[in-house]
């Protein structure tokens, strides 16, 4: 069961045993502990990182520019944790947040190797999707994953995404142009706030 606890502006999102919050600058030391502890895991799926990526210098500032472009409602990076386990399990981010006319973003996540296999992916975006069309009233939400990735085919699907075509040399992924699947779900509940 999915509840909502008021944070201002987005909400910390509570789904069964998790807890779902945007990142802040008491974030830093735990998601460079993640970053850390799941670079060989996650080095497949994601682009190729410098050194800063893994250092907690580097974070400090790149959580400082995520905590200002969610300020802005451009981007909302959110960290998956179990209940009463500082350790983060998982991340999901929406960013190109774009509001009038598009009202849409792009979903991008990993979960952490040691969480894999309990559903907490599946549970987690359909939560954080959802609280995206009811706080920020998205109307679309795309994303990709790499055609041999079943395991982020399953998360997407589960939550409802439907496969809108194949994408080409799309990103680079671990240094290489990779095709990936083209996905979006749209908001049944959308309303234009341009209209009084």
């Amino acid at each position: 069961m999915l509840s909502l606890k008021i944070i201002n502006p987005i909400p910390l999102v509570r789904t069964d045993e998790l807890n779902i919050g945007t990142i802040s600058l008491s974030d830093v030391a735990a998601i460079t502990a993640y970053f850390q502890q799941n670079r060989v895991f996650l080095e497949p799926w994601e682009p190729k990182r410098n050194e800063s990526f893994f250092t907690y210098d580097g974070w400090e500032r790149r959580v400082t520019q995520l905590v200002e472009l969610a300020h802005h409602k451009m981007c909302y990076y959110f960290l998956i944790r179990e209940n009463g386990d500082p350790d983060i399990k998982g991340l999901i981010t929406y960013s190109n947040v774009s509001m009038y006319p598009s009202f849409s973003a792009v979903v991008g996540y990993s979960l952490a190797e040691n969480a894999q296999g309990k559903g907490i992916m599946k549970r987690s975006l359909k939560a954080t999707n959802d609280m995206m069309f009811e706080r920020v009233n998205l109307h679309r939400i795309s994303a990709a994953y790499m055609p041999h990735n079943i395991k982020s085919q399953a998360v997407l699907e589960s939550a409802g995404f439907e496969r809108e075509g194949l994408a080409k040399n799309y990103l680079m992924i671990n240094g290489k142009w990779q095709d990936h699947v083209l996905m979006s779900i749209t908001n049944p509940d959308w309303y234009n706030p341009n209209i009084e």
